[in-house]
């Protein structure tokens, strides 16, 4: 389906007037060959928010984390993340970031608890605080039961939640997700969300990539689609679903009298006389909402229920990114 989409997002900047900004960036710009990853993208995501980045399989979302979390130079354009500048405070930016990628940074030769005190040393945390702090993380993922059993006997599930933990051992403000989800069980990811929220709740800003649509809308504040190079669009999920059309209200009547005075009424409607149900043309807006009800207590007509239908995500994706391909693996629906 070929559609104009205009992006929502407003005007990044990295010049210290957007404080509250925990990741900024302009004309974010990188090249493999004569391949263009990242065409000149803007990014402004408000500390203490979770931002989801979708995108067709390489669309560039893992470049863009490796960018801002400093283990691939941009070739153009400036960021910030934390407050820091990445071309000229690039240590900064790490100690004030955690990263976790799609492959589980958990070594399997060593314990759970091994793993831990590993990350605590890495961090310089002196010998008694380590295993202070490595204590407490187990016991938050629920691992303190396997904390001495090796790695390798760890679910897909505990692994990830190891590999969050371990992340979280030198108190990151900022955490890079790059599909943490992947090939996990519908139970774990359910897990892994309840975990996300839990980090945000306590003032962490999460950047997230992932395959999954449903990820994105149930936990995402604001959400980018990337697509050729450039964000094709980004907003809430809410709003993102209000570009795509066939969003509409639904009326249903028990009385056959008002059904068809509402249908008489509203020539744009359309109908369905089994169900006694009228369809109308809506971008589910409060204003819109609000008109169709005003409309029914004026005209004396009463509907014994009113449902809003809305495009999802999934209808979002392939609008946004028709003839480009599909999501990396496929996704689930969305609620």
């Amino acid at each position: 389906m070929a559609m104009s989409v205009m992006p929502t997002s407003k005007t990044a900047t990295v010049d210290g007037r957007s404080p509250a900004a925990a990741v900024s960036a302009v004309g974010l710009r990188k090249s493999y060959g004569d391949k263009t990853v990242l065409d000149g993208i803007d990014l402004l995501i408000p500390a203490g928010s979770v931002f989801a980045l979708l995108g067709p399989n390489g669309a560039g979302k893992t470049t863009t984390v490796q960018i801002l979390s400093t283990l691939v130079p941009a070739d153009g354009g400036q960021a910030q993340v934390a407050g820091c500048d990445l071309a000229t405070s690039p240590q900064a930016v790490r100690a004030a970031i955690g990263v976790t990628g799609q492959f589980s940074a958990v070594d399997g030769l060593i314990t759970g608890e091994e793993n831990m005190y590993l990350m605590a040393d890495l961090h310089h945390l002196p010998k008694q605080e380590g295993r202070r702090v490595a204590a407490e993380l187990l016991e938050r993922f629920d691992l303190t039961d396997a904390a001495r059993k090796p790695a390798s006997t760890y679910s897909g599930g505990m692994k990830r939640r190891l590999d969050i933990a371990m992340t979280l051992v030198g108190s990151p403000r900022i955490i890079f997700l790059d599909e943490p989800t992947t090939g996990l069980d519908p139970r774990s990811r359910h897990t892994m969300w309840r975990i996300i929220r839990e980090l945000v709740t306590g003032g962490v800003t999460v950047f997230l990539t992932t395959q999954y649509l449903e990820e994105a809308d149930e936990l995402a504040d604001r959400i980018a689609v990337l697509n050729d190079g450039k964000i094709a669009a980004e907003g809430t999920a809410d709003e993102l679903k209000r570009l795509v059309p066939g969003g509409h209200v639904r009326l249903r009547f028990t009385d056959p009298a008002a059904y068809r005075s509402a249908a008489l009424a509203l020539g744009e409607a359309t109908g369905d006389d089994e169900a006694l149900a009228l369809q109308i043309p809506s971008d589910g807006s409060q204003r819109e909402l609000r008109s169709i009800l005003d409309w029914l207590d004026s005209a004396g007509i009463e509907a014994d229920e009113l449902t809003v239908h809305t495009p999802d995500l999934d209808d979002v994706f392939f609008a946004l990114t028709a003839g480009t391909g599909t999501p990396d693996q496929p996704k689930e629906a969305v609620r």
